[in-house]
């Protein structure tokens, strides 16, 4: 019983960004997160400012296990357990990027994973949904979400597939897993011009990152580089 009211119990966080103290962080930290973004982020045509600034101060290291902390700035995803990754830096800018946030709009993830894209997100939006199926990943990303102040950060546990209808409609919403369709809840939860940017192919092989724009009725898809993803878990991908 006490595992399936955690379940059902929302995490409310808080709106923004206030990070470990700059005074207490190491410099070669600083250094490294700076880099990142120059780097790997800039050198490859993120430049809006609102998403250079979230992810020079999000500490990407908070995020990944304590054993792979001094990876965290690389040029490549980190597995976080239970089967799951934290995406390269770059792709986490690129999808940012894509979704075109304003601070008053609010947005829903699927899949928090180690909850650095909602932490990102968090920045830029007004509000942040994000549901995680893996209880453990949940948990965990819950509480380090809490630990560093992210306010405007909802967090639940449960099968993102069906989206979160008593939040929507949603001004963007991000699929950080990849999956063979776009989820019709997910498309009813988006306002008429929202966005939805997602990774669409097949689970175990190739897949496109995708932007999808609402159009009243239609959809409007539009397909942005090659990319490969862990594959979106839940009772209705498992059904089909």
């Amino acid at each position: 019983m006490e595992k399936r009211l955690i379940a059902l119990l929302f995490i409310w966080l808080l709106p923004s960004a206030v990070l470990p103290a700059d005074a207490t962080e190491p410099t070669a930290t600083r250094q490294a997160r700076e880099r990142m973004v120059r780097e790997q982020i800039q050198a490859r045509g993120i430049s809006r400012p609102e998403v250079l600034n979230a992810m020079r101060s999000v500490p990407r290291h908070c995020f990944v296990p304590a054993d792979l902390a001094d990876s965290a700035y690389q040029d490549h995803p980190l597995p976080i357990g239970e089967g799951q990754t934290i995406s390269q830096p770059y792709i986490v800018a690129l999808m940012t990027e894509l979704l075109d946030l304003k601070p008053s709009e609010q947005v829903l993830e699927i899949g928090t994973g180690s909850g650095y894209q909602a932490a990102i997100l968090s920045a830029l939006a007004s509000y942040v949904y994000t549901i995680e199926i893996k209880e453990k990943l949940f948990e965990n990303a819950s509480n380090t979400l809490k630990i560093y102040g992210y306010k405007n950060v909802m967090s639940r546990h449960g099968d993102g597939y069906f989206g979160w209808p008593e939040a929507a409609p949603f001004d963007a919403i991000m699929i950080t897993a990849a999956v063979d369709h776009i989820p019709p809840p997910l498309i009813a939860q988006l306002k008429d011009g929202g966005r939805l940017v997602l990774p669409l192919g097949s689970p175990f092989g190739y897949q496109n990152l995708v932007l999808v724009t609402k159009r009243g009725e239609d959809v409007v898809l539009r397909n942005i580089i090659g990319v490969l993803f862990v594959p979106l878990t839940g009772h209705a991908m498992d059904k089909r």
